[in-house]
């Protein structure tokens, strides 16, 4: 085995720590915050690039800050000085920032949708309207400010501010049947978005898109709650190879007060998964792509001549990811990311999709796109040019020239910039330093001002007997090399045999291994490695920031590639001396679930244990959006399908096996573990289980995350431990 140390760091000054620091984490610290962090409230850059907006949360308050000074400038609003509204939980200016929106009474409906009662707050006048006395979903401001559009019961309703009138622009939906305005489930949940309709440039047409989900099979759950009957909860989902809903795109002219059905051209079982109005009030821009999300059209709707036209095309052998990167410049030229050369890059389009030029270059990844300053002709990103698990932000011209490295700290860091990019707010953590924030000159990233860093979080860790996390590079036999970390016990001793718990997630595109600040999970490795065992995390193929190649490996293969990476690392690691290789156990969530459940029954000579928390069994039970994107459907694919699945593995089972869900999953619903279990009791398999009544995917609330892990810590210890 060929392991390349790449940097070992160590973990808060370990090599001083006395022996009357030597405290143990617990999970009721854990799991009451004792080890939380402390951030920055979400932010607003207001027009003028040199101020900021935050809400306040404990005074109830909307305040004003100078980005120079740090200092607080005035309080725009507070809600004790309101008569109507006792607190508000979000709020959203209008273009000209003289009103805002703000948020009361929200609920959630599922992972991004909610619904509220919402007021309008007129700066000048101080005065509030509240925009209707129902519970409403995405209110929006028309760019003059003069109206605000909104969903009520799967309708979009405009209100002018103005007069008050308010006018009802649909009409057809019905729950379960029609929605107007807002996403169905599937693109919720899969595209990333929940309000699906946009004002123009104008204030004076809206497109929106129809979702018609008549013929969407229905999924139910029941919920047990505290009543006598337990209660139904139905809502459409459509599984891998099912119908999906029909969408179709629409534009509502304010002006003669008439809606008309925008035509594409002729696509048959597509998605729309974003539209955007240009900075021609006329111009709208349509992404529309095909159900196997391996072609994608850039289309530029005109309502005044009424023709659309596709500027642009990105395919893909495999697959091509919707993103919001799509940001017009004054001229209507725009800017795009794409995998095309293998990498996710920067490109710089004319408005007509011929190619200006492609900005970045080069064997490494941007990860995000932060915006495009006309001023100084340069567009800001973050990417892993430092190295796949880093995070850096850079700044670069359109011509692709002049590139600057902004942040200087090795780690993960991010930026929040102002609205005229003077200035950014950079949040930095590594595995090492637990989260700062700090003011930068967005021109060459000069430090202005620090924030606020979590030094007392540090200092409280110094206390306790923490490890090292190690990162290295892990070559399996097959010559794959992985990005992994680990965590040994602090008084490690190499002439003993260890037993090894590793986790990893391994989903599509997705990091676990990363130079950033612990999260709750972390703490808990920690308290495992306090009890005698070595805990490891790899990123095997299929996971992101390496290039195409790597991610898109797996396609129509999951669990196929991940999997055989894991038992290949976890051979590597058993020929370790310090490693007691018959000793090894794997968990995961979601994702990682259905990747620790294949490991114990396809690896079941390496795994002795594996626990799985709310894992896909089957993608068959999985919705058809990121499922299909995958593996297309099962009636393509079966074999794909099927090889896969742990349920079609369940006679392999020898080790010990841990399985959990929420009844209340509306995203991998609880029948794929109903399902993995009746597959084990048909083949006579012993192995532990645990349902957490209505909860759901994130299996939280109350005591619920303390009860679960301390579940999961009592099977580690009497499986690993023993």
């Amino acid at each position: 085995m060929k392991i390349k140390y790449v940097f070992l760091f160590l973990f808060l000054g370990l090599a001083n720590l006395t022996s009357a620091q030597q405290k143990e984490i617990t999970l009721e610290e854990i799991w009451t915050g004792a080890f939380i962090t402390s951030g920055m409230d979400v932010l607003h850059s207001m027009d003028n690039g040199q101020q900021y907006t935050v809400l306040n949360r404990r005074a109830g308050s909307v305040d004003k800050y100078d980005y120079k000074t740090l200092q607080k400038v005035e309080t725009i609003v507070k809600a004790s000085d309101l008569s109507e509204i006792r607190s508000f939980s979000s709020y959203n200016f209008s273009d000209d920032e003289s009103k805002l929106i703000l948020a009361t009474n929200v609920e959630a409906v599922f992972r991004r949708s909610t619904l509220g009662i919402y007021y309008v707050y007129d700066i000048a006048s101080k005065k509030t309207t509240k925009i209707s006395d129902n519970k409403i979903q995405e209110p929006t401001f028309s760019p003059d400010g003069k109206k605000v559009a909104y969903v009520y019961e799967n309708n979009i309703y405009v209100k002018d501010l103005m007069s008050g009138a308010e006018k009802q622009i649909t009409t057809d939906g019905v729950k379960n049947k029609i929605i107007n305005g807002v996403t169905d489930w599937v693109y919720e949940e899969e595209f990333s978005f929940v309000r699906a309709f946009q004002w123009n440039a104008g204030s004076d047409h809206i497109a929106f898109i129809r979702f018609d989900e008549t013929n969407v099979p229905e999924f139910s759950m029941d919920v047990y709650g505290s009543k006598l009957y337990p209660q139904q909860h139905v809502f459409k989902y459509p599984k891998a190879g099912e119908k999906n809903a029909d969408v179709s795109l629409h534009l509502y002219s304010l002006n003669k007060n008439q809606t008309s059905k925008i035509n594409l051209g002729n696509y048959t079982d597509f998605y729309i998964p974003r539209i955007k109005w240009t900075h021609d009030p006329a111009v709208l821009s349509v992404q529309v792509i095909n159900r196997h999300q391996n072609e994608l059209d850039l289309i530029m709707y005109n309502a005044a001549s009424n023709q659309a036209k596709v500027v642009l095309k990105d395919k893909d052998k495999a697959y091509v990811d919707v993103t919001d990167n799509l940001t017009f410049l004054k001229d209507n030229s725009f800017i795009w990311t794409s995998e095309k050369d293998g990498f996710n890059h920067i490109y710089h389009y004319k408005k007509d999709g011929s190619l200006i030029n492609q900005v970045t270059k080069g064997p490494w990844e941007v990860t995000k796109y932060y915006g495009y300053d006309e001023k100084s002709d340069r567009i800001f990103y973050q990417s892993v040019e430092n190295g796949s698990i880093n995070r850096d932000i850079y700044s670069i011209k359109t011509n692709g020239k002049k590139k600057k490295r902004l942040s200087t700290k090795n780690g993960t860091n991010t930026a929040k910039f102002s609205t005229n990019f003077t200035y950014y707010i950079n949040t930095f953590s590594s595995a090492t330093t637990p989260p700062e924030y700090s003011l930068h000159l967005a021109k060459n990233g000069k430090l202005e001002k620090e924030i606020k860093n979590n030094k007392s979080v540090k200092n409280k860790l110094e206390n306790y007997n923490m490890s090292a996390k190690e990162f290295f590079t892990l070559t399996t036999a097959k010559g794959h090399e992985l990005n992994a970390w680990m965590i040994k016990p602090a008084n490690f001793d190499a002439s003993k045999k260890y037993p090894v718990l590793m986790y990893q997630y391994s989903g599509p595109g997705s990091q676990q291994v990363a130079n950033k600040w612990n999260s709750s999970n972390d703490y808990w490795y920690q308290m495992l490695a306090q009890k005698g065992m070595i805990i490891v995390c790899v990123d095997g193929r299929g996971t992101g920031f390496k290039g195409a190649d790597f991610k898109k490996v797996t396609y129509k293969e999951l669990g196929k590639y991940e999997v055989e990476d894991q038992i290949d690392a976890a051979i590597e690691l058993g020929k370790r001396p310090y490693v007691d290789k018959d000793r090894i156990g794997i968990w995961g969530w979601s994702y990682g679930g259905f990747m620790s459940s294949n490991c114990i029954l396809k690896g079941n000579d390496v795994f002795s244990m594996a626990i799985a928390v709310a894992p896909v069994t089957s993608w068959r039970f999985y919705d058809t959006i990121y499922t299909e994107r995958y593996m297309q459907t099962p009636q393509e694919n079966a074999s794909g399908y099927d090889d896969n699945s742990p349920i079609n593995h369940v006679e392999k089972l020898k080790g010990d096996y841990l399985l959990i869900h929420g009844t209340g999953d509306d995203n991998v619903h609880v029948q794929n573990t109903m399902r993995m279990i009746d597959a084990l009791i048909k083949v006579n398999k012993q192995f532990d289980w645990m349902i957490y009544p209505d909860k759901n995917h994130g299996i939280y609330g109350g005591y619920t995350r303390l009860h679960l892990y301390t579940k999961m810590t009592k099977f580690v210890e009497n499986t690993l431990l023993k």
